[in-house]
């Protein structure tokens, strides 16, 4: 095969740099969802809020991106893409503004929940990504920019601990708005338009018409409950895995926690091995491995006993396997429904993502309870589960011909 051959196809006039480009945006703008996660406490105190609500200082944002995954996203079927996104990126910098000049509680909400909301211009971009390439390059693409959205997620909470040490957690946020402010001007330097075919389609039954492709669409169902499982095994590990560390078997401080987090960045250079191997036609395998991969992180982590170098060791390597796993059927279940219609694909992409985040949100959830519960043992049994019954329905793909794969 020739060299021209294997670069990524475009339409005329669409750069190939835009790919690189788009991944470094998606990666800025998914920070945003991260940056207060390590400074609770710190935020909390300054706004005088209670301990046993402080987790509303990340949950609004959390409940803003989600609703802007099933209410915004789907905007990218019916509105010009290029506008749509600049607008929200634009709405993104006054929202984060209000966040770091926020003293008062309910400003600091509001703000909050809108930053959420705009984070869901990645929702927007993936998809919009996908229609820019080839069908025979469109795992790669997607691949690329996840790789860029994992790098944005981790670096995101060393990022806040640093800048929160030097200055304060208002520093933060005002960063943040400096690299959307310079994000929205090359974006609107360089983004081309793409127009939707739907553009007659009123915005109600827009939204409407999502249940009816949730119910009609077997291959979306299929991989956003497979992501669903695994994403959750991510949020539970993450959730728990810095309180394992902090405890007596390990006494972590805050900053050895930040580095041990960094390893979650190894995920980032699976995606795109994740996209070629989908653009191969090797879905099938690929998920298997991802998910094998993923249950297996757990039990790695009981080689050795806590507090030992080696179970350090085992630590690092179970998140490097874990998040490889996760960001890896990431993709591979996006490029699989970005191969259905493109008309209906940021409603289809919406979905898929809608779902995941309900199953990191038990995750979330079960990491705490689990590990107050039963500590880091109990925390293994379930996330060792979790992506174990992700591979027993992946099972029955194989039972017949009628099941719809990729």
């Amino acid at each position: 095969m020739s060299n021209t051959e294997n670069k990524p196809h475009f339409p005329p006039g669409v750069p190939s740099w835009l790919i690189p480009l788009l991944a470094v945006a998606v990666g800025v703008i998914a920070a945003n969802l991260y940056y207060a996660q390590p400074l609770i406490a710190l935020i909390a105190k300054s706004l005088n809020l209670s301990p046993e609500i402080a987790g509303l200082v990340t949950t609004l944002t959390q409940m803003g991106y989600g609703l802007g995954v099933l209410l915004i996203a789907p905007l990218g079927d019916l509105l010009e893409n290029r506008k749509l996104i600049l607008t929200m990126l634009s709405l993104s910098i006054v929202a984060l503004l209000g966040l770091g000049f926020a003293t008062q509680l309910v400003p600091y909400f509001i703000a909050a929940f809108l930053v959420g909301l705009c984070v869901s211009t990645v929702q927007i971009i993936l998809p919009y990504s996908a229609h820019l390439a080839h069908e025979s390059v469109k795992g790669r693409v997607v691949g690329n920019l996840m790789s860029g959205l994992m790098m944005g997620i981790m670096l995101s909470r060393p990022i806040a601990s640093f800048l929160t040490d030097l200055f304060s957690w208002h520093a933060v946020f005002l960063f943040s708005a400096s690299l959307m402010f310079f994000l929205t001007i090359v974006l609107y330097r360089f983004l081309p338009e793409r127009k939707p075919a739907a553009t007659n389609l009123k915005y109600s039954a827009l939204i409407a018409s999502m249940l009816h492709l949730f119910i009609d669409t077997p291959l979306l169902r299929r991989r956003a409950f497979y992501q669903a499982f695994l994403f959750g095994t991510f949020c539970l590990f993450w959730t728990a895995v810095p309180l394992y560390l902090s405890g007596p078997h390990y006494n972590f401080s805050q900053t050895e926690i930040a580095f041990f987090a960094l390893a979650g960045i190894a995920g980032a250079v699976v995606a795109p091995l994740a996209g070629k191997y989908a653009d191969k036609g090797m879905i099938r395998q690929a998920t298997a491995l991802a998910m094998v991969s993923t249950s297996l992180s757990f039990l790695i982590t009981h080689l050795f006993a806590p507090g030992s170098t080696l179970s350090v060791a085992c630590l690092v390597i179970a998140a490097i396997l874990l998040d490889a796993g996760v960001t890896a059927n990431l993709v591979l279940g996006q490029r699989a429904i970005f191969s259905l219609r493109a008309d209906h694909r940021s409603r289809l992409n919406g979905l898929y993502v809608a779902v995941l985040f309900v199953g990191g949100a038990f995750g979330s959830m079960s990491g705490a309870w689990a590990f107050a519960h039963g500590g880091w043992l109990l925390t293994s049994y379930i996330g060792f589960a979790m992506p174990v019954c992700a591979l027993v329905y992946f099972a029955t793909e194989f039972l017949g011909s009628k099941v719809d794969i990729a």
